[in-house]
């Protein structure tokens, strides 16, 4: 109850912070002036910083919530093994799929702080060419039909079989297991977090139908059949925008 607890606090502060940035972007003349707000062009260090802020913080929003079934068994496991350790482990677990997901936002900041000077991303870190949007639903559509997908999309769907083949013992032990299966979970969603260009990085609908995609597809007992309506659609809007 307690990890349960902690990670609703967790996830209802992030989504709490992107409404906040969502009702800035969608109010620029009091957004701004917002002191988490980037600058519209002409980033520097601290804007690149505050998008990395608003990445991670993103990326918790959305992946926290599908993970919690890994790290509910294996907060249990532990204090059946730990005992009075489990909170610490349980801790240092989230801390190292969440540092998976940092890696990935510093990526995506950097991306989009290229993307921006390119001018293939407007200010509203919406995608300014059909060819990038285009581009990026069809990329998404294919691998979502791909042996990789599955390949790590099983790994994030079992808990019971990640915890089993990836057990270790310790804090660090705890760490380890985290980062690996947040290495399983960009490995299988990072195309769909970069659809995010498509619609607008802030677009709350957007962010909030991506993150039912992402919960769909690791809960579903058989998403195969899901996955190949969400990647045809996808490579189907992707051509209708690149035509």
């Amino acid at each position: 109850m307690i990890v349960l607890g902690a990670l609703t606090l967790i996830c209802a502060i992030a989504w709490a912070y992107l409404a906040y940035m969502g009702w800035g972007m969608a109010h620029m003349d009091v957004g701004a002036t917002m002191a988490v707000m980037p600058q519209m062009v002409s980033w520097g260090p601290i804007d690149v910083a505050l998008v990395f802020a608003m990445w991670s913080i993103m990326m918790v929003a959305m992946m926290l919530p599908s993970a919690a079934p890994t790290i509910l068994l294996f907060a249990a496991l532990r204090r059946r093994a730990a005992h009075s350790r489990a909170l610490p482990d349980v801790t240092v677990f989230v801390a190292g799929y969440v540092a998976t997901w940092m890696v990935f936002s510093l990526l995506a900041s950097l991306m989009q702080w290229g993307l921006l000077e390119v001018r293939l991303v407007s200010p509203l870190m919406v995608a300014a060419s059909p060819v990038l949007g285009g581009g990026l639903l069809l990329a998404a559509g294919v691998f979502e039909l791909t042996p990789l997908k599955e390949a790590c999309l099983v790994k994030c769907r079992n808990p019971a079989s990640f915890i089993a083949s990836h057990w270790r013992k310790g804090m660090r032990g705890a760490f380890a297991m985290g980062i690996r299966h947040g290495l399983y979970c960009v490995g299988c969603c990072w195309l769909l977090m970069l659809l995010l260009f498509v619609l607008g990085v802030m677009n709350l609908i957007w962010i909030a139908l991506l993150s039912a995609l992402v919960l769909v597809e690791k809960i579903l007992p058989n998403p195969r059949w899901f996955r190949t309506i969400a990647g045809c659609a996808f490579i189907g809007w992707g051509i209708a925008l690149l035509v």
